[in-house]
C-alpha cells in the first residue's frame, strides 16, 4: 500500500435543502459576515431574500459582494481593502468556482494589511502566508472545480503577459461547506457541461498521477461513477435533481483528490492558456482532456507492458462502459476511454480553443510555460504540442 497523508478537509454538509444549515451555523460562530456571491444567479433570487431574512432576524450584520468573471488579485485587494475595518466575523462565498476563490483569499488577506500578489506562488519575492484568515464558509452553486474542498485559490490577469496562479495553505481549506443541489438546478446546459468536465478531469487525472494512493483513488473512482451516472442527464435536463446530486458529489470528491494526488498535463495546460486568454477553466479541461489521453495512452505504451497508469486508464474505460476490468481486454477498455471522451466533446458542444484567439502562431509560446504536473508519463515538447495542435 502506497504511504499517503491526508490533510485537512472541511465541516462538509451535502445534499437536497442544506443551504437551510447557513443561519444557524452562522449564528453559532459570528454576528456579521461578508457574502460574496456572483452576479446574478443566486444574488437576488427568492433563496437570496430568504436567508437575508433570516441572518436579519436573527441579528446577523451581513455586508455584500458581487463578483464577475474569474478573479484578479487587484479584484481581491478591492474588496478586502473596503471591508477590513469593519472585521466581519465571516466570509461566505455563494456561487460557481470563481466565486469560491474570489472568497477564500478575500477571507485570507482580510488579517493583512498588504497586496494578495505577496502571497501568489511564483512570484518572484513572494512570501507564504501565514494561514492566519477570517473564517470561511464555502457554498458551490456549480458543480465543477471542487474549490469548496481544496486549500488553493486561483486568482488570474489575462493578456500576453498573463498569468493563473494560487495562494495556498492548509488553512485556507473551508472551514465548512455546504454542498446543496439544489442550487445547481438553474446552471445553463453550457455551464453545466463545462463544469463538468471539470470535475471529470480533476478526478481522472488525480487518477492516474503519480502522486495518487489508495486513499485519493477510491474517492476518484466513486467520484467519476457519479459522471459517468450523471453527467448527460444533467446537461439534458437541468431540473433532474438526482442528477444534480451526482455532479455535487462527483465535485466534490474532485476537490479532495486533486489536493491529495495532484492534476496532469490538461491542467499544466489550463494555467498557461487561462492567462494569455478569456477561456473558461472548465472549457480548456473538456477540450483537451480527450487529446491529452490519446497521447498519454500512446507514450505510456511505448514504454513497454506492465505499466500500472495503462491500467488505471483502462480501468476507467471500462467503469464508463459498465464493463468488469479485464486485463486481456485491456485495449477495448482503452479505446472506449477515448471514444467516450470524444463522444461527450462533441455531445457538449465543447468549443475549440480557436473560438477563444489561440492560433497556431500561439503554440511555441504556450508550451514553453506548460508542465505535465503529476503526469503519469513524461511527456516532451513534441507530445504537448501534439495535445495542443489537436484542440485548436
Amino acid at each position: 500500500m502506497t504511504p499517503f497523508n491526508l490533510g485537512k478537509l472541511p465541516r462538509i454538509y451535502f445534499g437536497p435543502g442544506k443551504l437551510a444549515e447557513l443561519p444557524r451555523l452562522m449564528a453559532e460562530s459570528a454576528k456579521s459576515a461578508l457574502i460574496i456571491t456572483g452576479a446574478s444567479s443566486f444574488y437576488g433570487s427568492e433563496k437570496w431574500k430568504k436567508l437575508t431574512d433570516e441572518l436579519t432576524s436573527r441579528g446577523i450584520t451581513h455586508f455584500h459582494v458581487s463578483v464577475k468573471g474569474e478573479p484578479s488579485p487587484d479584484m481581491v485587494d478591492d474588496i478586502a481593502g473596503q471591508y477590513r475595518g469593519k472585521k466581519p466575523g465571516l466570509v461566505i462565498a455563494i456561487g460557481g468556482g470563481s466565486v469560491m476563490d474570489a472568497g477564500k483569499a478575500v477571507s485570507a488577506m482580510l488579517p493583512k494589511n498588504e497586496t494578495v500578489k505577496h502571497y501568489l506562488e511564483g512570484f518572484q519575492g513572494a512570501g507564504v502566508h501565514d494561514g492566519v484568515k477570517t473564517p470561511f464558509i464555502a457554498i458551490p452553486t456549480t458543480s465543477g472545480t471542487g474549490s469548496e474542498a481544496a486549500k488553493n485559490a486561483v486568482l488570474s490577469r489575462v493578456g500576453p503577459d498573463g498569468y493563473k496562479r494560487s495562494i495556498r495553505h492548509d488553512n485556507f481549506v473551508p472551514d465548512i461547506s455546504i454542498v446543496d443541489p439544489e442550487l445547481m438546478l438553474s446552471c445553463l446546459p453550457s455551464v453545466t457541461a463545462a463544469c463538468g468536465m471539470d470535475a471529470f478531469v480533476q478526478l481522472l487525472e488525480s487518477f492516474v498521477s503519480t502522486n495518487a494512493s489508495q486513499l485519493s483513488d477510491a474517492l476518484a473512482l466513486s467520484g467519476l461513477e457519479q459522471v459517468r451516472d450523471s453527467l448527460v442527464t444533467a446537461y439534458r435536463d437541468g431540473n433532474n435533481l438526482a442528477a444534480r446530486t451526482g455532479m455535487a458529489y462527483a465535485a466534490l470528491m474532485s476537490g479532495i483528490t486533486l489536493s491529495h494526488a495532484g492534476l496532469g498535463v490538461v491542467h499544466g495546460f489550463a494555467s498557461v492558456l487561462g492567462g494569455f486568454f478569456a477561456i473558461p477553466h472548465g472549457v480548456i479541461c473538456g477540450t483537451l482532456i480527450g487529446a491529452a489521453t490519446w497521447t498519454n495512452i500512446r507514450y505510456l505504451k511505448e514504454l513497454g507492458e506492465g505499466n500500472p497508469f495503462l491500467e488505471k486508464y483502462a480501468r476507467t474505460g471500462a467503469l464508463l462502459a459498465r464493463r468488469e476490468y479485464t486485463p486481456e481486454n485491456r485495449d477495448d477498455h482503452l479505446d472506449f476511454l477515448v471514444r467516450q471522451l470524444d463522444e461527450w466533446t462533441e455531445t457538449f458542444r465543447m468549443p475549440r480553443l480557436g473560438a477563444f484567439g489561440v492560433g497556431f502562431q500561439d503554440i511555441n509560446r504556450i508550451i514553453q510555460h506548460t508542465g505535465d504536473k503529476n503526469n503519469p508519463v513524461k511527456l516532451d515538447k513534441d507530445g504537448i504540442k501534439e495535445i495542443l495542435t489537436a484542440s485548436i
